[in-house]
């Protein structure tokens, strides 16, 4: 029986180790350059007496968040990756205008790990992106529907309404598109598997997943449950 009933295992398990060899790799990486960049100790010196840290633990405090920082530039990969890989849904791969696509159901998505991944001045340049891909003539995706997916929400509810970002440029908002659209991380999932809480249940997957994977078994699934409620209520 498989992990989950909307993508195989096989596809779950490469998904997952993809992005811890990216962490992994990640950590080694900076502790090797760690002295090399540039470090601001000034900081460095409020932070260990405000935070009542030890020069030791605060070097293993900066290499992880260090580390972080480039782990979390391939969170939205992984989901992108992830939702490619269920029934009649194409990951396009970085580096396309478009991240996701299902002719089937004559959808395209680019996908953002977090709502303030793009900054708000760049949101109409998004805009216009989608505009041109499913409203000229010439293009492909004509008469698709389109959607900007943000995985986590600016706040912990679900949406998925009409996109029309402020274009700084004209001083207005972009016009209403019905097929030019905003979704969050939840809802866009639910809309790919058929699943309402497919989300969830691939968050609650992963620690064992992980743990089959690395033989760590130290997750804790209460505690993370309850960072999942935060992000998504």
């Amino acid at each position: 029986m498989p992990k989950l009933n909307w993508i195989s295992d096989e596809d779950l398990i490469a998904a997952v180790e993809k992005l811890l060899l990216i962490a992994k790799t990640a950590k080694i990486e900076v502790s090797k350059k760690f002295g090399k960049n540039v470090v601001d100790p000034f900081s460095a010196i409020f932070e260990m007496a405000g935070f009542e840290m030890t020069y030791d633990n605060w070097i293993i405090s900066e290499e992880a968040r260090q580390a972080q920082k480039t782990l979390q530039n391939f969170i939205g990969e992984f989901h992108q990756n992830i939702l490619g890989s269920c029934e009649c849904w194409e990951d396009l791969k970085k580096g396309k205008i478009i991240d996701l696509l299902s002719n089937k159901h004559k959808i395209i998505a680019e996908v953002k790990n977090k709502y303030n991944t793009i900054p708000g001045g760049k949101l109409a340049e998004l805009y216009l992106s989608l505009e041109t891909a499913v409203m000229n003539k010439t293009s492909i995706y004509k008469n698709y529907t389109a959607y900007y997916v943000s995985i986590i929400p600016e706040k912990p509810e679900k949406y998925n309404k009409v996109f029309t970002p402020s274009n700084k440029e004209t001083g207005n908002r972009c016009p209403e598109n019905e097929l030019i659209r905003h979704i969050d991380g939840a809802s866009f999932y639910a809309l790919v598997t058929g699943e309402e809480n497919a989300l969830a249940n691939l968050y609650s997957i992963l620690p064992t997943v992980i743990s089959e994977i690395t033989q760590i078994s130290t997750l804790e699934q209460e505690k993370l449950n309850a960072l999942f409620k935060l992000a998504y209520g």
